[in-house]
């Protein structure tokens, strides 16, 4: 494994938001004889659900006598644009497994509901805590909160320590040669390659809290006024996310560069969700894929685990994108598509034809209602499904990114909104606009047989895979059961590029 720099470790100034988590064992034994020594500390779990390799956590143990493992719940209710019942619960789930393994090394977590400046202020008042540790979150909203909590820790006078956790590289550490944000993947992924990766922190075994403190609850769907009562398609926590990860070295990444494509295949790691809520790190997937790629004995299989790895890199090019600028969460990354024509999601019922996967396109039905069953879709599906709806439905993106936050239990912002703007073309790196995908074609390249859209549309069970390639004559259906296509796709893909074509002339 590489390994980084030290960075700035255990040191005793009372404000030190820059840390970086220490890399290897002779870089522990000089944190151990450096540390800031504080009675309690407050660490705040966001997305870093886990015990082990957790640099904030870990600090906090290494240098605080007690330490207060807390989360705060968000306080909305009913709809979200950017989560829903089956992500809360796998929330849920990974929480409750938290807590046992914190009570399991003699901890607790205390749980407090509302906003978390306010929640914080009472936690250091009613604890006296010296210290906050947190990971730095590579969200707008979570960066607007950190600064409300470095603020909130100045007007107390208490240290506060944060940590790069959720990324191999933070947007600020992969920049071009003049010191500029990257707008096309490729070169930033070689930058990103050559940089070295930090090494995997030991698990906290054990760790004291101060008594008498309120634990509080953990949250529970109905405090959102949600309700899941399906089983969840991925069981949620750091054990079961550390199982998906053997799995995937000893059976899935050596043929990940041949079958990732596949969608009846099971050939993806399924680790999207981990690193999302942090039951697993970053940091271990990566090493971990990296010595399966060192003890590979053939060629095609190391290939296939750094193909693995470049969508570690797509996960930060699109977090680094969204870093630099945060304006695609609300516009076109690319200005001159700014103010292309959409048509009304409200003047008719295509939108909502598309969600509930009843467009007569069975590739694409076939992962609207995967999407709606399990909380997830396999990515050249995601693809599929989502220039259907901008090229051929000619709807905005941002309705189909909304709804797969929602839906998908590995929703990340910023990944989500980059595959949007690819397929709708208005990205960083996007699909040129007049590349757009056929269903029709794209079943006979990824699902010739037909099983995934069997699979997933049960009404299509005795119809011959075949017809599955191209459209049904007009006025006609695949079988009684499943609806005509909603639209023609050639006759959609040329309304499509005579707007493109439009705008850019206007």
């Amino acid at each position: 494994m590489s390994t980084g720099r030290a960075g700035n470790l255990g040191s005793r100034e009372r404000w030190d938001h820059d840390a970086r988590p220490c890399l290897i064992p002779d870089i522990f034994r000089d944190v151990t004889e450096r540390m800031s020594s504080y009675a309690t500390a407050i660490h705040w779990f966001r997305r870093d659900l886990r015990l082990s390799d957790n640099p904030a956590l870990f600090h906090a143990v290494k240098e605080a006598e007690r330490v207060v493992p807390v989360y705060i719940q968000s306080v909305w209710n009913g709809a979200h644009a950017w989560t829903g019942p089956g992500r809360q619960a796998f929330l849920c789930g990974c929480l409750a497994s938290l807590a046992r393994n914190l009570e399991h090394i003699g901890g607790a977590l205390f749980c407090r509901r509302g906003e978390a400046r306010t929640e914080l202020e009472s936690l250091i008042r009613e604890t006296k805590a010296e210290a906050v540790y947190f990971n730095r979150d590579p969200d707008p909203y979570g960066r607007a909160m950190e600064a409300t909590i470095r603020e909130l820790c100045r007007e107390y006078g208490i240290a506060c320590h944060d940590y790069q956790e959720a990324v191999l590289h933070e947007p600020h550490e992969v920049l071009t040669g003049s010191g500029q944000p990257y707008k096309v993947y490729t070169p930033y992924s070689r930058n990103w390659f050559t940089l070295p990766k930090m090494a995997v922190l030991p698990a906290v075994k054990s760790l004291r809290v101060p008594e008498g403190i309120a634990r509080g609850r953990l949250p529970e769907l109905a405090d959102w006024g949600l309700d899941w009562s399906d089983e969840l398609p991925l069981e949620p926590g750091e054990k079961a996310a550390r199982a998906r990860l053997k799995r995937a070295v000893e059976q899935s990444l050596s043929h990940y560069e041949e079958r990732r494509n596949d969608p009846a295949a099971d050939a993806t790691s399924h680790l999207g969700a981990d690193l999302r809520y942090g039951t697993i790190s970053v940091r271990e997937v990566y090493h971990r894929a990296a010595e399966a790629a060192a003890g590979a004995t053939m060629e095609r299989e190391r290939k296939s685990i750094v193909t693995f790895q470049k969508q570690l890199a797509w996960r930060e090019f699109f977090m680094a994108v969204m870093h630099h600028f945060p304006e695609v969460l609300e516009t076109d990354f690319n200005p001159d598509w700014r103010g292309l024509e959409w048509d009304d999601p409200a003047a008719g019922d295509r939108f909502e034809r598309w969600k509930e996967g009843r467009t007569g396109f069975p590739i694409v039905d076939a992962g609207m209602r995967q999407l709606l069953e399990t909380g997830y879709m396999h990515n050249r599906v995601r693809m599929i499904t989502a220039m259907f709806l901008t090229k051929d439905l000619h709807l905005h993106w941002r309705l189909g990114e909304s709804h797969f936050m929602q839906h998908l239990l590995d929703g990340e912002i910023a990944n989500n909104n980059g595959g949007w703007q690819w397929s709708a073309g208005t990205g960083a790196d996007a699909a040129p606009y007049f590349r757009i995908q056929n269903p029709w074609t794209q079943t006979a390249t990824y699902d010739p047989e037909g099983i995934y859209i069997k699979r997933w549309l049960p009404e299509l069970g005795k119809v011959d895979p075949k017809r599955f390639l191209l459209p049904p004559a007009p006025g006609t259906r695949l079988c009684a059961d499943y609806v005509a296509p909603i639209v023609d796709h050639k006759t959609e893909r040329d309304v499509t590029l005579e707007r493109f074509k439009r705008h850019r002339a206007g």
